[in-house]
This record gives structure tokens, sequence and C-alpha cells, in this order.
């Protein structure tokens, strides 16, 4: 009789493949995307820049550049049958909101473009579907946003980078440098974040040759888990929680008494402080203000009476904190933050299902059966 091996709830720590696209060293407070520091990548860098990294393999000189931004840039509009299409979605998914939306646009999308199982097309036609259909997300995004508030999308521009073009085409209004660049600093530090729920199920509907479309709809499926990608509002609405400065040590003490979670900080990864928490707080208070000094103090108690209650138990903010108040810096509602972050982080699972198309094996894990004892008699009917 063979026994399958004992696993940790979740695989925590279990090691699937291998890949040149990233890792997060969690214990060291430190991630990449290939060789580089995402943070330093999301201070130095534009989002475009980082984009082709993550499909290259290499940061594009002057020349490929301005040849990549092109391209994409290209790419954003919709064919005319998803656009037409748009506003019925929007009124299906009025209640659950553009993520939802974006999974039946995503098939729309995959159909209308004719899109070819990755195990049946070259590197190259990968490639081209997954910067397609990357390109298109933000335009979807945005219009099933205006759309559900009875407004009218807006075209996207090949005048303006990714970023820029992302708040004109939610706004309909020339954004401002400062919020562009604070809002793609979040972009960029958002891209992936190595195999995290999202990223692994692109990559088991990738090793069954599926196109990418099928690929991206699991995985925004993935995302869609409150446990996964509903953060950002949700640590927005602890600070409504909390109200003012009088009331933060009397709720904190209350949530961690009663064993609840405080959205916004702690990661299953990071056992020190989450790095891309620490890049937007300085993003945050560059725009400064009651906010942002609000929410630096409710982290500082938090830290502190946990420390008191719990001592020896750290937990520190994660992305979702920050970047909750960077969006609501720029104007982002609370609605998008979520579809935000999955606008950054098609890029990452596309450069995961591409390294992922290049095996041919499938993904097909083992189950422990814990069930009764078989082969029972099976009783008459």
């Amino acid at each position: 009789m063979t026994t399958t091996p004992a696993t940790p709830r979740g695989l925590a720590g279990v090691v699937v493949t291998d890949t040149a696209l990233g890792d997060v060293r969690g214990r060291e407070g430190f991630y990449h995307y290939r060789q580089y520091s995402a943070i330093e990548l999301a201070r130095t860098r534009g989002f475009e820049d980082v984009w082709y990294l993550m499909l290259h393999g290499e940061l594009p000189d002057r020349v490929a550049a301005a040849g990549f931004a092109a391209r994409t840039e290209s790419l954003r509009a919709l064919p005319a049958e998803v656009r037409e299409a748009l506003p019925a979605v929007a009124r299906a998914s009025r209640v659950s909101g553009p993520l939802a939306g974006l999974r039946t646009a995503l098939s729309l999308l995959g159909a209308s473009a004719g899109l070819s199982p990755v195990y049946d097309v070259g590197a190259e036609r990968r490639r081209s579907d997954a910067l397609a259909l990357c390109a298109a997300v933000p335009t979807v995004l945005t219009a099933l946003h205006r759309l559900g508030e009875g407004l009218e999308p807006v075209e996207p521009r090949e005048d303006l980078p990714f970023a820029a073009n992302y708040l004109y085409m939610l706004t309909g209004a020339e954004p401002e440098p400062a919020r562009v660049r604070a809002i793609e600093q979040y972009l960029v530090s958002t891209v992936d974040h190595g195999f995290n729920a999202s990223t692994f199920t692109a990559r088991v509907v990738a090793s069954t040759g599926a196109d990418l479309a099928a690929c991206l709809v699991a995985a925004v499926g993935a995302l869609s888990g409150p446990l996964h990608g509903g953060a950002p509002s949700r640590a927005l609405d602890t600070l409504d929680a909390i109200g003012s400065p009088d009331r933060i040590d009397g709720w904190i003490r209350d949530q961690v008494l009663a064993g609840r979670r405080i959205m916004g900080f702690g990661h299953p990864v990071y056992r020190t402080e989450d790095p891309r928490s620490r890049m937007l707080k300085s993003v945050a208070q560059a725009f400064g203000g009651p906010l942002v000094d609000f929410a630096v103090e409710v982290e500082r108690r938090v830290e502190a009476i946990l420390a008191e209650l719990k001592p020896g138990r750290e937990l520190h903010t994660n992305v979702e904190f920050y970047a909750g108040v960077v969006m609501e810096l720029c104007g982002l509602p609370r609605s998008m933050f979520t579809p935000t972050f999955c606008a950054a982080r098609m890029i990452g699972w596309s450069a995961n299902i591409l390294e992922q198309a290049k095996d041919t094996k499938i993904i097909r894990p083992a189950a422990r059966y814990v069930g009764a004892p078989p082969p029972q008699p099976v009783p008459a009917p």
C-alpha cells in the first residue's frame, strides 16, 4: 500500500516548479522581478519598462522602449463586438462590480481574437496574444466602471503612457502628473509577487494548453476571492471604522482580544515589513494630509498594542494598507481598487503563462483520500 506524503495546509513552502521571473524572500522583506529589486524598479522606472522586462527578460534601451510603448498603445482599443457588449456586461455585474464583468469581457476578447491554445502556437504568437489582452484590460475595466455609474466610456489615447491613460479613461480628465506617478509606482509594485493563488491558478490552466484568455479568466477568478485581492478597500474600511484618533487604541484592543483580523496587516509570506507597504507609505507621505497622518498613527498603534497583548507576534502593514491610502488620494473610487491591482497583475500572470507554456507537462498533483474505506458494498435501491 502506498501512502501520499503529508503536505502543509495551502501548500505553504512547497516548491512546485522553477521560474526565472522573480521571487519573494519573506524573511528578508525583499522581492524581485527577474534580476532587479521590484521596489527599485517602482522608484526609478516606468510601467512599460517593467512590462517589457517581464516579457523579454531585460530592461529596454530607449529605442526598444519607444517601440514597445507604441505597440502596446495601439492595442488599447476594443473590437467593436466587445465594445458593443459591454453595456449588457456592466448591467449584469452592477452589484458585483467591474472585476466580475472582466471575466466575461476577457472571454469575449479571446473569442473575438480567435485565440488558439498556447499548446498549438509558438512563442511569438503567445507573446502577441498576451500583449493584446493586457493592453485591452484597462480599457475594459474603466468602461465597465463608467457604464455602471451611468457614464459613457472614455476611449483610450495613444499619446499617454499606461498609468496616465488608465486615469484618463477612468475620469475623463487629463490626470495630474503627481497622481499619475503615484499610481504608476503602485502598478509597478504589484506586477508580480511569487506563486500567489492567482498566479498559480494561471499556470495550472496554462499547463493544460488552454488559450491566454482562458488562463487569465481563471486568474481573475482566483483574485476575486476576499482572501486574495479584496483588501485595499477593506483596509480603508478599517480606518473608517476607527473614525478618529481618540478611538484608535480601543478599537484595536477590541479586535486583537476578540481574535479578529485587522485588514491591511499581516502577510502569509513576509515575516518582516512588507517592502511594498514601505514604498507606498513614502508615496502617500509625499501627498500628506489628514488621511495619511491618521493611517500612519493607526499603523504605529497596531504594532505597539500587538507587542503588548501578543508578545513575540509581529504584525506589519501589507501592500493593501497604504495602497488603499494612495489610491484614495489619487481619486480612485474604492470599487476600482482591486480592478486597478488586476490591471497590473495581468502582466505578471501573462509572463507566468508564457513561461509555463514552454513545459508540456500538465500540472496534476495528488490528494490524500481520508473518507470511508473503499470498496464498500453498494446498497440495494
